[in-house]
């Protein structure tokens, strides 16, 4: 298998319910079978309460399915220690969402280096030039020392972007990343994270509610109801996904 089609995520028979022996017993996920490839950029769609945000924790392992199997680069995730969990979270996935989180104390820098220097301590002079590299790569190598509220939305979300690719992550998860965003801006966070995806051998799952951003994807997993209604890539339906 070449390293382009490499499998990144696989779900079997993905299951979650909530309040599990109370009387208001739901679940929300119904058996999700799913494939991410680093050929992926995918989109992630369907109507509110649909079990998207609930999905997409179990698939950046912030929550835990209640039966089934998530594997990660090939590694079952199950029955991990939460400590394992949070080592190969760190290590393999990027994380991108609409309200991008950055810690108003840091400049630009130190957010982006922030992953490493939870996982590792004080940051040595390569991790540094990595990170000056990505704000380069997004556009604000010039921006290194400025704070998030020196910073436009569109900015914030590019250091966003940078901090979540500090790590050399398989799998890049943005939840409704352009919502709070202008047309033009989420025009340009969408070509950076095409960008991203071409140069970096990284998959991409977006989580939108913008028909225009979900179009312009190569693939699209429409979730409705806690289950997979169609999964095509371009016009192809992907097989083992439904």
């Amino acid at each position: 298998m070449s390293e382009q089609s490499q499998e990144v995520l696989h779900l079997e028979a993905l299951r979650k319910s909530y309040n599990i022996s109370q009387p208001n017993e739901v679940e929300v996920l119904h058996g999700i079978d799913l494939c991410i490839e680093r050929r992926d950029f995918a989109a992630l769609i369907g109507p509110s309460g649909s079990g998207k945000s609930t999905l997409l924790n179990i698939l950046g392992l912030l929550d835990r399915p209640t039966s089934g199997e998530l594997y990660l680069l090939g590694q079952p995730t199950s029955k991990m220690q939460d400590s394992e969990r949070t080592a190969l979270r760190g290590s393999s996935i990027g994380f991108v969402f609409q309200f991008h989180h950055l810690i108003q104390a840091f400049t630009a820098l130190q957010n982006i280096l922030m992953p490493l220097m939870l996982a590792h301590g004080k940051p040595d002079k390569q991790a540094t030039d990595r990170a000056r590299e990505l704000l380069a790569a997004v556009g604000l190598e010039k921006f290194a020392e400025r704070k998030p509220n020196e910073l436009s939305g569109g900015q914030q979300q590019r250091v966003a972007i940078a901090r979540a690719l500090i790590t050399n992550p398989a799998l890049l998860l943005a939840d409704e990343p352009t919502g709070n965003l202008d047309t033009q801006t989420a025009e340009d966070m969408f070509a950076l994270f095409r960008k991203v995806h071409e140069e970096r051998d990284c998959a991409v799952l977006l989580v939108t509610h913008d028909p225009r951003l979900s179009k312009t994807c190569d693939r699209t997993i429409n979730l409705v109801d806690g289950l997979i209604q169609s999964d095509t890539r371009g016009q192809e339906v992907v097989e083992g996904s439904t």
